[in-house]
């Protein structure tokens, strides 16, 4: 029972450590920006502070776990609306990685804009995506017997039978 407890903390702690991502803190921006709006006084705000201390964790705990990871991959703080991400922003750094690496690894990755979804018949949908660079594409999956396949732009890239969309469908209805 107490190797399962062990390996149960240290399986939580690792995903909690590795999950997070850096930027902007837009959530705990918001509270600290409360707290000082609240009280003009320095000792009032630091009892705010204090008294607020559980608040400033839970928006701290969803800055990391949630909207800087959302920045991470857009660019684009969604609380703050900033851009670029922390991560992003040019720095006198001491490590020079950025000449050593392709320039896809440079930038947010996901420039997504739009998707829309269409059902033009009852064994297709489709969903077409927008970027910020004004490019669109073409995601289908097409029923094909007991199987689904799936195109971007006309190009094949994945068949996935109905009972393992049936068994994901299910999985995340659970979870």
């Amino acid at each position: 029972m107490k190797s399962k407890l062990l390996a149960v903390t240290i399986g939580a702690l690792l995903t909690t450590q590795l999950t997070g991502c850096m930027g902007q803190m837009g959530l705990s921006q918001m509270v600290t920006k409360g707290n000082l709006s609240a009280v003009d006084n320095r000792y009032g705000r630091a009892g705010l502070f204090i008294l607020l201390s559980p608040v400033y964790g839970l928006a701290a705990t969803g800055d990391l776990f949630i909207v800087n990871t959302i920045e991470f991959w857009t660019g684009k703080n969604p609380i703050t609306d900033k851009s670029p991400a922390v991560v992003d922003m040019p720095v006198d750094a001491i490590f020079k990685v950025n000449p050593h690496v392709s320039d896809e690894l440079k930038s947010a990755p996901v420039k997504l804009t739009q998707a829309q979804i269409a059902y033009p018949d009852e064994h297709t949908v489709t969903m077409t995506l927008a970027y910020e660079d004004g490019s669109t594409q073409l995601l289908s999956g097409r029923k094909s017997g007991d199987d689904v396949d799936f195109f971007l732009d006309e190009t094949f890239i994945a068949r996935v039978s109905n009972q393992e969309l049936v068994a994901y469908s299910q999985s995340r209805l659970q979870g």
